[in-house]
């Protein structure tokens, strides 16, 4: 429901902002800052989302959670999107979007309504297999399923012309 009242709420707030502002500065002007914040919202967004591809890789390898910087790179992809949309509203909102304490702020509402049980990885070294669980409040066990695997060689059991999956 709320989707649907964005969908009819943001283009009649974009059409009424075009009318005023255009009406006050004119369609030249209007076109231009349209244009030029489409510009400067581009370069903003690639730079920050650079910094936040960065501070993602960071977190990966120092294994730490990286759901925050997930958010952050999720949150600047959407006002890119919202600066590349023509329109003052859908502007003012993705220029406050890279700002990152408004981000931050963002990330601690929606991590407010959020309940992260776990988070693991596990990465393999020389041989062995290293696996690190982080863990914030309770968690289940019994959806784990261990399995036991051993590679077939491909010409064992075939005869010419066979797919391998019958025996002749």
């Amino acid at each position: 429901m709320w989707l649907l009242i964005a969908f009819i709420a943001v283009p009649m707030i974009e059409i009424a902002l075009f009318i005023q502002v255009g009406g006050m500065i004119g369609l030249g002007w209007t076109l231009a800052i349209v244009l030029i914040t489409a510009v400067l919202g581009t370069w903003l967004v690639r730079t920050q989302g650079m910094m936040a591809l960065g501070q993602l890789s960071n977190s990966f390898s120092d294994m730490r959670d990286p759901t925050e910087p997930l958010v952050h790179g999720a949150m600047i992809l959407f006002a890119g999107a919202l600066l590349l949309t023509p329109g003052f509203f859908t502007d003012a909102v993705g220029f406050l979007l890279l700002i990152p304490s408004v981000r931050q702020s963002a990330f601690r509402a929606i991590r407010a309504r959020v309940n992260i049980h776990s988070f693991s990885s596990s990465t393999k070294t020389g041989g062995s297999r290293k696996t690190e669980t982080y863990r914030r409040g309770t968690t289940r066990h019994d959806d784990v399923i261990d399995v036991e695997f051993h590679e077939i060689d491909e010409n064992d059991d075939k005869t010419p012309g066979s797919s391998g999956w019958t025996r002749h």
